[in-house]
Parts: C-alpha cells; sequence; structure tokens
C-alpha cells in the first residue's frame, strides 16, 4: 500500500515530466553557456565601447541568460519561486550574502541584478560552458588566495555589487549552514552596506554531492527573502582579525534566525 500511495503521489506531481525537465533544463543551461561563449559575448565585444563597456555587457547578458533560465524551469514545472526584495540588490558598493542550499541559487541571484560581480568556484575558469562568461564578466576566482580578499574589497570600493556565498561550498543538507570568515573581512575592507538574502529550497533538491536525477516527488518551491542591511562600520571598532569574527558571528546568528523563521 505504501509504495502504491507513492506512486500515485508521483503521478499527482508529474514526477516524470519533471524528471525530463530537470535534465532538459541541465542541457538548456549548457547549450546557453557554450552560445553565450562563441556568439553572444564575442559580437558584444565588438560594439563600441572600453573595457568597463564590454564588462557590463557581458555582465547583463548572462543576468539576462540567467533570467530566461528561471523562466524555463517555472514554465516546465521543474519549480515555483517567490522573490521578496529584489528591488534592493544591485546598489553600488552592496555585498550581497546568501546562504547556498542548492546548485541553481546563483542562478536566482544574478537573474536579479543587470551588472553584478560573483565570487565563483575556481574549477568553473576550465568549464567548457562557463569559463567564457566567468572571464568575460570579471568575476572573481574563489581559490583561497591572500589576493583575492584584496580583490573582492577593491571591486567593492569601486562601486560594483558583489554575491557572495560564505559557505563556500552547498550547504550538507539537514545541517545549519556554517560561514566562514572571507565574507566579513572582504566587508570590512570595502563594502558600503551588506545584504543578506535567505534562500529556502523545499524540498531540498541539486544539494551538494547529489546527482540532478534525484529529484523530489513533488514540485520545488524557491524562496528567496532580502534581509535588512548591515553597515560594516558598526564592526569596525575593534582590530581587523576581531572584527571579522564578531561579524562573522553575527551573519552566523542573523542566518539561523532568518532560515528558521522562513
Amino acid at each position: 500500500m505504501a509504495v502504491a500511495a507513492q506512486l500515485m503521489e508521483r503521478r499527482r506531481d508529474a514526477w516524470l515530466w519533471r524528471l525530463l525537465a530537470t535534465g532538459a533544463s541541465f542541457a538548456v543551461f549548457g547549450i546557453g553557456g557554450v552560445i553565450l561563449r562563441v556568439l553572444i559575448l564575442p559580437l558584444f565585444a565588438l560594439l563600441p565601447g572600453g573595457p568597463l563597456a564590454r564588462r557590463r555587457r557581458a555582465r547583463a547578458a548572462i543576468s539576462r541568460a540567467f533570467h530566461l533560465h528561471v523562466q524555463f524551469m517555472y514554465r516546465t514545472r521543474v519549480l515555483d519561486f517567490h522573490i521578496d526584495g529584489a528591488e534592493r540588490l544591485g546598489r553600488p558598493g552592496q555585498l550581497v550574502v546568501a546562504n547556498h542550499p542548492s546548485l541553481i541559487d546563483v542562478v536566482f541571484l544574478i537573474s536579479q541584478m543587470r551588472d553584478t560581480n560573483c565570487v565563483v568556484k575556481a574549477s568553473l575558469w576550465n568549464n567548457p560552458c562557463m569559463h567564457g562568461a566567468v572571464r568575460a564578466a570579471q568575476y572573481i576566482s574563489n581559490n583561497g588566495s591572500p589576493e583575492m580578499l584584496e580583490q573582492a574589497a577593491n571591486v567593492l570600493r569601486g562601486g560594483e555589487t558583489l554575491v557572495m556565498f560564505p559557505e563556500g561550498t552547498r550547504t550538507t543538507p539537514g545541517q545549519p549552514p556554517v560561514f566562514h570568515r572571507g565574507a566579513a573581512a572582504i566587508a570590512l575592507r570595502g563594502a558600503r552596506t551588506i545584504t543578506p538574502v535567505f534562500i529556502s529550497v523545499a524540498p531540498t533538491t541539486l544539494t551538494k554531492a547529489e546527482p540532478w536525477y534525484h529529484i523530489p516527488w513533488r514540485r520545488v518551491m524557491v524562496h528567496l527573502r532580502v534581509g535588512d542591511d548591515i553597515d560594516p562600520a558598526t564592526f569596525d571598532n575593534a582590530p581587523m582579525p576581531i572584527a571579522s569574527r564578531r561579524l562573522n558571528q553575527h551573519l552566523h546568528q542573523l542566518f539561523l534566525q532568518g532560515l528558521d523563521a522562513s
């Protein structure tokens, strides 16, 4: 009886269709990355303007591509989504910090900002689908070097928006997020404001070490909630190691409370 009930539940929410649509989403993402690399970004590079104009066009193209990909997943019923407060993202010198429950978190975030920088995995520089886009957009490699912290702080000082996941990798399912101190150190060095984004994905999907075809029995709901701004200046009244530890602890507790309230 339990097996029959599970099969009925899968049929009610179109499990097989969502499995096929999820596979199609991965294929579309890869093809889109190749199209950006070999067609769209090279054409944009030929348009008038200097390096700054080319970088802005590249980031706008990526943002638009991610927006279309979110719509593809939504229209094919892979997932539903809701975003609260997106109008407060993308401000000059803003460090956007978010928890990282799923592989598609960055797609949702960048789809909401036309011109933003992002700290991304170093492996993407060798990814055949993505390395052209991340280079053209001048994203920052999370390679663990001390220079990365200063590079990230510099882009904030220069008035760019920067997206970071303080965990550094996706959250282990069933465990609370664990923040590393890098985001706090970068914020204290260069951010005008810190804006938390609380991301919930229910049921969980595309988590760490989970293959794409392990989809949940019902359609996923992705919820992004933009929290209140944090002024990094309130934490800079101590030496940098102490200040970054205090700010990191504050962010960690804030996300634990914010995610419990989601």
